[in-house]
């Protein structure tokens, strides 16, 4: 057995993780993964050689550099019943979330709630991807993975080309305390969902870390919420344009990370 040690720059919510771990499910020879996402690194335990696996998360483009590799005693890894049950309850809110914001998100005029909206179907997606990959075939992940994609990049697009005609149209005033009350919820979606993450691999030394600072879709619904302070601040719908583009550029950044799952 051997264990390798990886460097990923960019890995720094769960996201990032489930990914990685559908660009590795067909390797045969990976017998473990154990991801510190507070360090930023992905330890692997395998058989074989590592060029085909560093070959595999490198076409990802998280910034990966292989630290070490060398052999291990270790033979024998925990269950992941526990982190399957983990996967479904983080799933079922994100989803859950993403059909309340994107309601809430039309009826107040808040593009700023519809991207974050996306944000959380993004997420979903991922998570019913990882789920649905264990014990299918190579086709059936590949498969879901492109409708993922491409789904997320078409509502994404839709939403750039309306903030584009709000910016350049009559300016339209979303509901601020709709903005900010459902963002404010949204947060304490995600802080729990972490809290999920944190307490499926509570065994593991690198969930002893916090994630919940260092997660993009907390950072994202803050911003959301600073958004709706700045429109009833300034009785502008402006902050809600810029936040809702910015998000909308993050989820097409996130489809086409999954569309990479499907080639």
């Amino acid at each position: 057995m051997n264990k390798s040690v990886f460097k990923i720059s960019q890995m720094d919510c769960p996201s990032e993780e489930n990914l990685l771990r559908l660009k590795l499910a067909d390797q045969e020879s990976i017998k473990n993964l154990e991801f510190d996402l507070n360090e930023r690194k992905l330890t692997i335990y395998h058989e074989a050689g590592i060029s085909e696996i560093q070959s595999l998360i490198g076409s990802l483009n998280l910034g990966d550099t292989l630290e070490s590799s060398e052999e291990s005693s270790i033979t024998s890894f925990n269950s992941q019943v526990q982190q399957k049950k983990m996967l479904w309850a983080v799933l079922l809110i994100n989803f859950s979330f993403f059909l309340i914001e994107i309601t809430t998100g039309i009826i107040s005029k808040s593009m700023g709630l519809v991207a974050d909206s996306l944000d959380m179907l993004a997420d979903a997606f991922v998570y019913a991807i990882s789920l649905f990959a264990v014990g299918g075939s190579i086709f059936l992940k590949k498969k879901i993975a492109r409708i993922a994609g491409y789904f997320q990049i078409i509502l994404a697009t839709i939403g750039l080309t309306e903030i584009i005609r709000r910016f350049v149209g009559t300016e339209l005033m979303p509901d601020f305390s709709t903005m900010i009350i459902v963002s404010i919820l949204a947060l304490i979606a995600n802080a729990f969902s972490l809290y999920l993450l944190q307490k499926a691999k509570s065994d593991e030394a690198h969930m002893q870390a916090s994630m919940i600072f260092t997660s993009n879709d907390i950072v994202i619904n803050i911003g959301v919420i600073i958004a709706g302070v700045l429109v009833n601040w300034l009785q502008s719908g402006y902050p809600d344009l810029v936040v809702g583009m910015i998000v909308f550029i993050i989820v097409i950044r996130g489809a086409l990370r999954i569309l990479k799952l499907g080639k």
